[in-house]
């Protein structure tokens, strides 16, 4: 056996020793009194070693490369991201020994950079996040390195079907509770990947739960859902961190969504706020752009009289984004007043 097939098959063992030493990540039932009859349900992401959704991605983006062949000893490690792919790839990356950089928008939170760093690995600071993508390819090329474009190959680097992918998890987790077979998954796109992941598992074990997808301001996907032109583009991108894109991404699979709703970024923000006084603990934002839509949905199930659960995730920990969105200074200046969906979600009790 070559030199390198060996260090593939460590490689790879090293990454199912990582997945062992892992527990599931935690559900959380949210009650909301209001709201007799509908479950809400929070897959709490948080908890995993890198501290967000991303870490499932990462891993399964490792092991995609690795039994393509793509990725050998010591090869250079590139990847466009706004701080939580990154975060991980490069806690990957440090497991294998491999070199890792990350180009990323210079508006990405300190605190990813500073975790992409704690890894072992490097960012590369582009001014605008439409950049990032030809920066990447560039780096990529002149190190002789593997440009690991979650954007292109996240929809497929992850079995779909089951193999404990996160689709599967929820759906295991939820069987003892009162109903256990969700009428909604609501999830926000960055990639695209973790939507299609879920949409395609709910078809192939027909269940009849929906996925709903929901999309922050300056994000190209739910234009595109609705008109299927690839050509979308914006000039700028989400204030959202961490989804949204200001182009249709190649793992955006619209066929696989049941609904798409546009949240607008104050009520992202305001409902983050309004999670952290039920958790006692802080999330990121695109949970608040999650939960939103959950609401949305919740109160219309009410309004019609029906009952079920719905499941949504906590994509990662409020405290990545101290120096940000839990700044009221930055907040006014990049979002303004939220005080009316702060109100709307005062009488949620």
């Amino acid at each position: 056996m070559s030199n390198n097939r060996h260090w593939t098959h460590e490689a790879i063992r090293k990454i199912e020793a990582d997945i062992q030493r892992s527990a599931d990540t935690h559900l959380i039932k949210l009650a909301i009194n209001s709201l007799q009859g509908i479950d809400i349900y929070l897959k709490d992401e948080s908890t995993h070693p890198t501290g967000s959704l991303k870490h499932r991605l990462a891993r399964s983006l490792f092991l995609f490369a690795l039994c393509n062949g793509w990725v050998k000893q010591d090869t250079p490690i590139i990847e466009s991201s706004s701080g939580s792919t990154a975060v991980s790839e490069a806690y990957f990356a440090r497991l294998l020994g491999l070199p890792f950089i990350a180009v990323m928008p210079k508006t990405t939170a300190r605190k990813k950079i500073e975790q992409i760093e704690f890894f072992g690995g490097k960012a590369h600071l582009v001014e605008r996040s439409d950049q990032i993508y030809a920066e990447s390819h560039r780096l990529a090329q002149a190190l002789n390195g593997h440009y690991m474009d979650q954007f292109t190959y996240a929809e497929r680097a992850t079995d779909w079907r089951g193999n404990n992918n996160i689709a599967d998890s929820i759906f295991s987790q939820m069987a003892l509770e009162d109903h256990p077979i969700p009428e909604w998954i609501v999830m926000s796109a960055g990639t695209g990947g973790t939507s299609s992941t879920i949409g395609r598992f709910i078809r192939y074990q027909k269940y009849p739960t929906r996925l709903c997808v929901v999309d922050p301001e300056n994000s190209v996907f739910f234009d595109y859902y609705h008109c299927l032109d690839k050509n979308l583009k914006h000039d700028c991108g989400s204030k959202i961190e961490g989804i949204g894109r200001p182009r249709v991404e190649p793992s955006f699979v619209p066929s696989v969504i049941d609904e798409m709703r546009h949240i607008p970024d104050a009520a992202s923000i305001a409902t983050m706020y309004w999670l952290e006084q039920r958790l006692g603990r802080k999330v990121g934002p695109s949970t608040g752009t999650n939960l939103y839509g959950v609401l949305q949905l919740a109160r219309e199930m009410r309004e019609s009289g029906k009952q079920g659960s719905i499941v949504t995730l906590l994509c990662d920990s409020g405290e990545r984004y101290l120096e940000t969105y839990y700044n009221p200074a930055w907040i006014q200046q990049q979002f303004g007043d939220y005080s009316r969906y702060a109100q709307e979600l005062a009488t949620l009790v």
